[in-house]
């Protein structure tokens, strides 16, 4: 009976030393990211996602931020290899979780990013995947503020290329700044980005 409980103390300590870890981990490559130091950021990640390996979270944010920086990226050529490291890091995602609608966004959003690399010949291929990718998205949670931003954003770029109205996605924009001031993340580590973004495109539809 010792040795049983014995194992069973050991067990759980080790639970939560591996928890504890994952936190601290976690926190500091996200911190290092906010710092401005996003290469620092993803090597972090990629230690933690090597140990995590049946956790979506470290590969979603090597996603993220490689991503987000080819968003501001002028030279292509970095701006492809960014790409390339957040698609490799989405795969194994993709792979981990299945219909999750965080996963579902942030897909939509490398191919929206390869859309701006090469406009005319990304946005004909990509831009019915981006659409398809996020209407699934919002089916499985349209109250997520994220998906209805991200939808609602993709959608005035279109409408713009278009030149159609606007009006309409300006207001779920509205309805996705509303939602992230109930929106509750599972953990202090799921995704809980987006309110700056969606105000910002907000004050451009005045």
């Amino acid at each position: 009976m010792t040795k049983i409980i014995t194992i069973i103390a050991l067990f759980v300590a080790s639970v939560v030393s591996s928890q504890s870890q994952f936190d601290q981990g976690m926190g500091k490559a996200l911190q290092t990211w906010k710092e401005g130091r996003p290469s620092e950021a993803v090597a972090l990640l990629e230690r933690i996602a090597s140990a995590e390996k049946t956790n979506w979270l470290p590969n979603y944010y090597i996603a993220f931020i490689n991503t987000t920086q080819a968003f501001v990226e002028k030279d292509k050529v970095k701006m492809e290899a960014l790409l390339e490291s957040a698609q490799k890091a989405q795969d194994i995602c993709n792979e981990l979780v299945l219909e999750n609608p965080e996963v579902l966004v942030m897909q939509a959003m490398i191919h929206t990013a390869w859309i701006v690399y090469d406009p005319m010949t990304n946005g004909q291929k990509l831009s019915g995947d981006v659409m398809y990718i996020l209407n699934k998205a919002y089916k499985l949670a349209p109250e997520n503020p994220r998906v209805v931003f991200q939808k609602a954003s993709f959608e005035i770029g279109m409408a713009q290329y278009f030149g159609q109205d606007i009006e309409p996605m300006c207001a779920q924009i509205e309805k996705a700044i509303e939602l992230f001031a109930t929106f509750k993340p599972e953990s202090a580590w799921h995704p809980n980005w987006g309110l700056e973004r969606a105000q910002a495109e907000l004050k451009k539809c005045k």
